[in-house]
């Protein structure tokens, strides 16, 4: 009985094709609710720490002080809680994930907001 069970198995895989992309040439594509790689607008974003304090592995750290933000990619779960938890929403999460890494150091990500020049910001009391 087995045998037959195995020979209907073995025809149906013959005449169906393969069961997987041939990676390069065939890219995934993601659904638009798909949970994938967290981005992140830096310029609106306040520095204000809720996204880490939510973070229940730790991922991100944000350091108000420098105005940095960092996340280790490799720790994310992809729960969202700090896309949710931002009062300023400049978190957002892409349907596609971060390519593949070698190194630990690679995986994590540092934004960092430019700071105005002391030149470029204008005079107070000065007119």
């Amino acid at each position: 009985m087995s045998f037959l069970s195995m020979t209907r198995n073995i025809a149906e895989n013959l005449f169906k094709g393969p069961s997987t992309r041939r990676y390069p040439k065939e890219k995934r594509e993601y659904g638009l609710k798909s949970r994938g790689m967290i981005g992140i607008d830096i310029e609106a974003c306040i520095f204000c720490g809720l996204c880490s304090r939510r973070c229940p592995t730790g991922a991100l750290t944000v350091r108000k002080d420098q105005k940095e933000w960092e996340i280790d990619r490799l720790r994310c779960v992809f729960c969202g809680y700090c896309v949710e938890v931002c009062p300023k929403k400049c978190l957002a999460m892409a349907n596609h994930y971060s390519p593949c890494v070698t190194e630990r150091a690679a995986a994590v990500h540092l934004e960092r907001q430019a700071l105005r020049d002391a030149a470029d910001a204008p005079a107070e009391g000065k007119e």
